[in-house]
């Protein structure tokens, strides 16, 4: 489920809905020099194998069952940096798992993607069902269109657009089972009761425009938190490690560096 890059300490990058660990290309080789890198592939994603049990996948525990196999798969103790779905991943890992986590760097993370009472800045179930309807059709222009959504908002949108549609052109698609899955998830996790008891260490990197996950949420989510700063990056979507990566970078580096968030 993960593969090494090198360097130390450990740390994980686990990717979001749709693309698999190649989205982290860009930063791979810097954070290298500083951490041993971990890329990790969410089943049925890139060479990690899918889920044998077809029915199992879509239980309410099949969430879980992954946050844990991703954690159980990593050495320890590590830092768990997730995007997205995949914020929410490590979220629920280092809640099943305190022991094993160091730390959770949260990308453009949410406690619920969709809208819930008491959670307006989410999306709405239409959204998602939307996005069903177009990978039972079509998968590759689902996530073309996908694409196009988290670079929205985002000052260099075009640019970022062109090149992960680039890299969706240069990799396998995700099978409609593993992506329905997902959407699944996004549908139905909701994090918000389960946060107050993360005391994990916790920094939010967020972008001001982010379209998929509104800034709003991630301040709620830093709010529940019991230990956990936010950096909104300006005029960035929802894909801030690629709008400024040498920011992340380095925010990255004060992460590890520092005993608490300052």
């Amino acid at each position: 489920m993960s593969r090494d890059i090198g360097g130390k300490p450990q740390l994980a990058l686990i990717h979001g809905w749709g693309l698999g660990s190649a989205v982290w290309q860009p930063v791979v080789e810097p954070l290298s020099r500083h951490y041993h890198v971990r890329l990790v592939d969410l089943p049925g994603y890139g060479a990690s194998p899918d889920a044998d049990d077809d029915d199992a996948e879509f239980s309410a525990a099949a969430f879980d069952e992954t946050a844990q196999a991703v954690v159980d798969a990593l050495p320890h103790p590590i830092t768990l940096c997730g995007w997205s779905l995949g914020a929410m991943l490590a979220m629920r890992a280092a809640l099943l798992a305190p022991q094993r986590v160091a730390g959770l760097v949260l990308v453009g993370a949410t406690a619920s993607f969709t809208q819930r009472t008491g959670w307006p800045e989410a999306q709405t179930p239409a959204l998602l069902d939307s996005f069903s309807e177009s990978i039972a059709l079509q998968p590759e222009q689902a996530l073309q269109r996908f694409v196009a959504l988290l670079c929205q908002g985002d000052s260099q949108a075009r640019s970022l657009t062109r090149t992960l549609r680039a890299g969706l052109r240069n990799a396998p698609v995700p099978h409609s089972k593993v992506l329905n899955r997902g959407l699944h998830w996004l549908r139905e996790v909701d994090l918000r009761a389960l946060l107050p008891a993360l005391s994990t260490r916790s920094l939010l990197i967020h972008g001001e425009n982010d379209a998929l996950n509104p800034l709003a949420a991630a301040r709620r989510v830093s709010e529940m938190l019991p230990d956990a700063r936010l950096r909104v990056f300006a005029g960035a979507g929802h894909a801030p490690f690629l709008a400024d990566p040498q920011r992340f970078i380095e925010l990255l580096d004060d992460f590890r560096d520092a005993h608490t968030i300052s």
